[in-house]
């Protein structure tokens, strides 16, 4: 069984959470003890510690237990996800084995409509996560936070700036879409960046980000797996000063962009990776935590492809096509379609509907086509 390879919370964070106020998190959480493990039937969220950091050859063993004291130390929302704490993965004997017990346990989290929450180890844990939905029969979309691209030089070496390489290169390829948010232009090549143009990928700047932190919410909206890397976050509101970066995301803005990637109806998996073990670092981590699960239970379940009448419909011809835009008049969300083209070796199935922006109609107004439908037309015909 696929959980058998998850250890309990440690003796040490249960005895903490015991002198908490009623009324913290740690006392609103279910936990895997030693004694008991949860009815899984019970909880729409799940946290999982992954014990390995082989990714970056750290050589210090990962310890969860600071951010989980400062996360249950925390005071709730008006929530009504239930929530549980399933331990930790520990290292395998080589990190094949670890991916491994990551995938099993995401996907069959995943099959009971469970949302896990993986705090890492090191980011090329997104991987394992990945490999998670091959068994789903479905294209997988991925966001990352992170000011790098993680291509790497050799997709064969299992180190966390060279996953999405194996992504794009392992069978079974089931990568649609990949969208990059916060990328600092002096970590990435040249190669890099023409390489994500040219798979009509997503990457978006950190200033861009910043200065207008609403390019995110389509983004998530599309995205099955949210990938965070704490070195996207500047050293300054981190607390991380082993690896230090003087820019990157402040404090607030890492909670606003994850409590999106918490509101997206679609996210069923969610990653916080690069732990140093730093305490001033887990302060943080746990605000990151709080606030996914915060947008989480604000989710307003909105599928206009299941019941388009109970959406607005725009019609926007331009030359000689037309694009066909939907509104939320619950939200006032946006997305557009993109048509099936049933000539060609398709990706999409039928026609989907891909979340944008008001901007984008806007600018389909204008007679200029959306740079996100001009991409998903061209990622089909790959």
């Amino acid at each position: 069984m696929a959980f058998d390879f998850l250890e309990p919370v440690e003796n040490a964070v249960l005895d903490y959470i015991k002198n908490l106020n009623s009324q913290t998190l740690g006392k609103k959480v279910v936990f895997h003890t030693k004694e008991d493990f949860p009815d899984l039937n019970q909880f729409n969220i799940a946290i999982i510690g992954v014990l390995d950091n082989r990714g970056a050859k750290k050589d210090f063993q990962v310890d969860l237990s600071a951010i989980r004291n400062e996360f249950y130390a925390l005071y709730p929302g008006n929530w009504d996800a239930t929530i549980t704490d399933l331990g930790d993965i520990p290292q395998g004997n080589t990190q094949e084995d670890t991916y491994y017990a990551v995938s099993k346990i995401v996907l069959e989290l995943i099959k009971k409509k469970i949302v896990p929450v993986i705090l890492g180890g090191t980011q090329d844990l997104t991987y394992a996560l990945y490999r998670s939905y091959d068994k789903l029969d479905q294209m997988v979309n991925l966001a990352t936070i992170d000011c790098k691209f993680d291509f790497g030089k050799d997709e064969s070496n299992h180190t966390a700036d060279s996953y999405l390489s194996k992504m794009i290169v392992n069978e079974p390829t089931n990568l649609f879409n990949y969208s990059n948010l916060g990328f600092q232009t002096y970590y990435n090549s040249q190669e890099e960046i023409d390489l994500i143009e040219k798979l009509y990928f997503d990457a978006y700047r950190l200033g861009e980000v910043s200065a207008n932190l609403s390019l995110a919410e389509p983004v998530f909206r599309d995205a099955d797996i949210v990938s965070v890397d704490l070195t996207s976050i500047k050293s300054a509101d981190s607390g991380n000063f082993v690896t230090f970066t003087p820019n990157g995301f402040n404090g607030k803005e890492i909670c606003a962009l994850v409590r999106y990637a918490g509101l997206s109806d679609k996210v069923t998996s969610f990653g916080i990776f690069n732990h140093n073990n730093l305490v001033n670092e887990s302060v943080l981590i746990a605000q990151i935590m709080w606030y996914f699960i915060e947008g989480f239970n604000f989710r307003s379940l909105e599928y206009p492809n299941l019941n388009q009448n109970l959406f607005l419909k725009y019609i926007v011809p331009i030359d000689d096509i037309e694009l066909i835009f939907f509104k939320s008049p619950k939200t006032e969300r946006w997305w557009i379609e993109i048509p099936f083209i049933s000539n060609v070796n398709n990706k999409l199935k039928k026609n989907t509907l891909l979340p944008c922006t008001y901007e984008d109609y806007l600018r389909a107004c204008d007679q200029e086509i959306p740079e996100r439908w001009w991409k998903a037309q061209r990622k089909n015909l790959i």
